[in-house]
């Protein structure tokens, strides 16, 4: 079966043929028939801003398998599934020798978890995706102390400082660098107003990234309070001026990620009617 390593003069994310075009057309397929994002924003940003300047790619014609440092994407088309091919781009990737391997089946298939055991990866997280409707304004209500407003360029450097300490034992949101805002705030559904910072004080305390999808889908992208303002409620206060917020845009539902096991944020959330609509697993596989 084949399957090779792309070069990285040969990878150009614009390009309309060759491996980027390849690599969209898989995962444009399988996002449609799995009815979800199968490559992350996090490595879709990386490969259209730096191509495999930091990473590997292997190529089927009906798969590949992404390395980016210690993670790995693997993704075959819906039509080309259950032929060994993943098995193939599997082979190929721990061919390249790391140490440690995490990779994340995002629709939780059970083909994927036979995959993965059968090369020695454990399921180590899962990943809840929480939904609930958005039928009308809840109203939030700001206490006169705090100022909800809209970002500034100027937020930068207190927004990576609160989302450090904030998420700082978060695997992936607590290593966001100045680099990574600036790539998400330049992709097209960045919205400033939409990206809510709370003052009090005349302090920036905390924050609620929202995101627009399309098909009036809305998402709590990311909430974060400064860890020393912590305890006045402000969480709650941002989540509803941002779900307002998503609303005024013509959001009708709301979507957002959380650990399985994080129950004070899954408690949080059912309080404000959310419920699990499906789960992400994640696999790891350590050498011995």
């Amino acid at each position: 079966m084949s399957v090779v390593r792309v070069e990285p003069h040969d990878f150009d994310w614009a390009r309309d043929d060759g491996p980027a075009a390849q690599v969209r057309r898989i995962v444009a397929a399988a996002d449609a028939y799995d009815g979800v994002v199968n490559l992350n924003e996090a490595a879709t940003l990386e490969l259209r801003h730096g191509g495999l300047e930091a990473a590997e790619l292997f190529l089927h014609h009906d798969g590949f398998a992404l390395l980016r440092g210690r993670e790995l994407d693997l993704l075959v088309s819906p039509g080309a599934r259950g032929r060994g091919i993943g098995t193939a781009l599997l082979t190929a990737s721990l061919a390249a020798d790391h140490e440690i391997l995490e990779a994340w089946s995002h629709v939780d298939h059970p083909a994927a978890g036979s995959l993965a055991r059968g090369f020695g990866f454990d399921r180590v997280r899962d990943l809840w995706v929480m939904a609930r409707p958005l039928e009308a304004p809840l109203g939030a209500r700001v206490p006169d102390s705090v100022l909800v407003r809209g970002f500034t360029d100027a937020d930068i450097p207190t927004i990576l400082d609160i989302n450090a300490r904030a998420f700082a034992h978060h695997p992936e949101q607590g290593a966001l660098s100045e680099g990574d805002l600036r790539r998400r705030m330049s992709e097209a559904w960045f919205d400033p107003q939409g990206l809510l910072i709370a003052e009090r004080a005349g302090r920036v305390a905390g924050f609620h990234w929202t995101k627009m999808h399309p098909d009036a889908v809305g998402e709590v992208y990311v909430v974060a309070v400064d860890p020393d303002a912590a305890g006045h409620g402000l969480g709650g206060v941002l989540t509803a001026a941002g779900l307002d917020y998503l609303h005024s845009q013509g959001a009708r539902e709301v979507i957002l990620y959380v650990d399985a096991d994080n129950d004070p944020a899954v408690h949080l959330y059912e309080r404000w009617d959310f419920t699990r609509s499906r789960v992400e697993a994640q696999y790891r596989r350590e050498s011995r």
